[in-house]
């Protein structure tokens, strides 16, 4: 492309990372119509051996339902927290939605007294992110006590600990069933109750939710639709049994909803049905037997309809297609090279035009730079580096010039190291980033539907932090899923090796070697929605001037400003 609409709206993150917004998914196991769970925790009294500040982050804040809420300890390496459930309860499960300060450490124990107690569950590899964790006892008073911090500078923090009762055994990984079993749903005819079809979802036909895309979804319409009961259904094609059902939920989740089969698409019989629905992801192992497979929701959890990315059936029989293959996950430490630049040509030479394209124009978020064609802001520098360059010229109508390039058409990538070597610039209002797309964004999704990496973003303000983001349709700009780090040194004093880890389960961000951020897919999707990262995506660097993220230039910001490129490589 020679002309892109990049709409890039940064994020601003918490000192402490990853902001978890949303509702936790849920797991859970049924083998009939009545088998659920049910929660047992929320608006609960809960204490706690401590809060990071007075008057914040109190216990209360982990037991109300709310994940924009949450509890945190002081800073030491010992500490608890306990629910009282008010009279001795069956537990069946705890799910704790941990914020970055996860304890990778501690036990939970179960009392009816509130003065003995009994140790139902211990690990010391706790992985963070959202915990599923099945236990058996009968207790009023559950406690966690947290005695390895996976951060240790800080303390202990969750935004929600749920006790459940009911339902059957809750693994912490459910993948889909092993053996014969398999999709069964994909690209299979699809009916619904109603759906939307305008400019706020084109088309959200009810296909949407079994096309294996995590990025386009079923919506109930939204001049009919915003009413109980709302449904989708799929044809397997043939007689199926059925052994799991995930659905991947929009914000417009169901609280209360029935899975149903049927042999003749007229006359349905209901193997799992809740009344606890909390939204994201639900992974339902549930036997039933028939050739269609209806959602049923009854009760919605806000003022809109129903919305789905991914109704997913797993099990044996029907009539099953293949959706398309991925590639295999590579074995990191990768070491075979699919790409690369060293930028080692004559100094005043343009980025190759065989693996590099110009990017040039009015770019967005508030920035002041025009992108100039033919590369005229980036260049080498005749001793190994790319020079993208900043400067105060006036050009179509702006004050301030630079350069974006991309590989986009020359260079696609799914999986591998990504990894740049940058030295980036100091000064108010700079914002130097390596980053990259989806490449379906130049077949026309626009953003985020395409999906976007960002593996670098450094702030000419502060040249101790680095930023690693994520943006999706359920989660982006302001709201993105990612890291604000605090670097070692001082960014902009020298080199630095800015890179991703990127395979079928996760990413992981690495600043000279050391992990600083992972993305688990299953984190993202039980607590943020839809990981779609599982297709290509092409590399961009630029070098932008201004802009909401970055804030304003002053007298102070140094013109020309150098971003400064060792190498850009892929690996495999």
């Amino acid at each position: 492309m020679t002309s892109a609409v990049f709409r890039r709206s940064r994020t601003r993150l918490a000192a402490l990372g990853v902001l978890l917004v949303g509702t936790m998914g849920s797991l859970v196991v049924a083998t009939g119509a009545e088998a659920a769970e049910t929660i047992v925790s929320q608006g609960k009294p809960a204490t706690a051996s401590s809060t990071e500040i007075a008057g914040a982050y109190q216990p209360g804040e982990a037991v109300d339902g709310n994940t924009g809420t949450r509890w945190a300890s002081a800073f030491g390496a010992t500490q608890w927290f306990q629910v009282d459930l008010g009279a001795s309860t069956s537990v069946s499960r705890v799910a704790i939605n941990w914020e970055a300060a996860y304890a990778k450490g501690f036990n939970i124990q179960f009392s009816t007294n509130g003065t003995s107690y009994t140790q139902a569950y211990a690990t010391t590899t706790g992985p963070g992110g959202q915990q599923s964790i099945p236990v058996t006892g009968t207790a009023r008073y559950v406690r966690i006590n947290l005695t390895q911090r996976a951060l240790e500078a800080y303390g202990y923090s969750f935004w929600e600990f749920q006790v459940f009762t009911g339902g059957g055994t809750t693994p912490p990984d459910n993948p889909p069933p092993a053996g014969d079993t398999r999709l069964l749903s994909y690209n299979k005819p699809a009916l619904a109750s109603t759906w939307q079809n305008d400019v706020n979802c084109n088309p959200c036909s009810p296909d949407k939710a079994f096309d294996n895309d995590p990025a386009s979804r079923w919506a109930t319409s939204s001049t009919n639709g915003w009413v109980d009961p709302g449904w989708i259904s799929v044809d397997l094609g043939a007689t199926a049994q059925i052994s799991q059902v995930v659905l991947q939920w929009d914000p417009a989740y169901a609280t209360a909803y029935q899975l149903q089969v049927s042999n003749d698409n007229a006359n349905w019989t209901s193997f799992y049905s809740t009344t606890t629905g909390n939204g994201l992801k639900d992974v339902i192992n549930a036997t039933g037997t028939g050739r269609y497979v209806r959602m049923y929701g009854t009760a919605r959890g806000s003022q809109y309809g129903y919305s789905l990315w991914e109704f997913s059936v797993y099990g044996t029989g029907g009539a099953p297609q293949n959706p398309p293959a991925k590639p295999a996950d590579p074995t990191f430490p990768a070491t075979r090279v699919v790409f690369e630049d060293q930028f080692n040509d004559p100094s005043g030479t343009k980025p190759s035009t065989a693996k590099w394209t110009y990017d040039p124009g009015v770019p967005q978020n508030g920035e002041i730079q025009y992108y100039t064609p033919n590369s005229e802001n980036a260049q080498m520098d005749g001793q190994g580096h790319l020079v993208i360059e900043a400067r105060r010229q006036d050009y179509e109508g702006r004050q301030y010039t630079s350069a974006r390039m991309n590989t986009s058409n020359k260079f696609h990538a799914q999986y591998g190291r990504i990894e740049a070597r940058i030295k980036v610039p100091k000064g108010n209002g700079l914002w130097p980033a390596f980053w990259m797309m989806g490449a379906d964004f130049l077949q026309g999704r626009p953003w985020p539907y395409n999906g976007e990496i960002d593996i670098m973003e450094v702030l000419g303000k502060n040249t101790n932090e680095l930023y690693t983001t994520l943006h999706a349709p359920a989660y982006n700009g302001a709201g993105g899923y990612g890291q604000k780090s605090t670097a070692p040194v001082d960014l902009s004093l020298d080199y630095h090796v800015y890179a991703a880890e990127w395979d079928s389960k996760g990413i992981r961000f690495f600043l000279d070697n050391t992990l600083v951020f992972t993305a688990s897919k299953d984190t993202v999707e039980n607590t943020r929605g839809p990981w779609i990262y599982d297709h290509p995506f092409y590399l961009i660097l630029n070098l932008a001037v201004g802009g909401d993220f970055p804030g304003p230039i002053d007298s102070s910001t140094p013109f020309p400003s150098r971003m400064l490129v060792d190498y850009v490589r892929v690996l495999q």
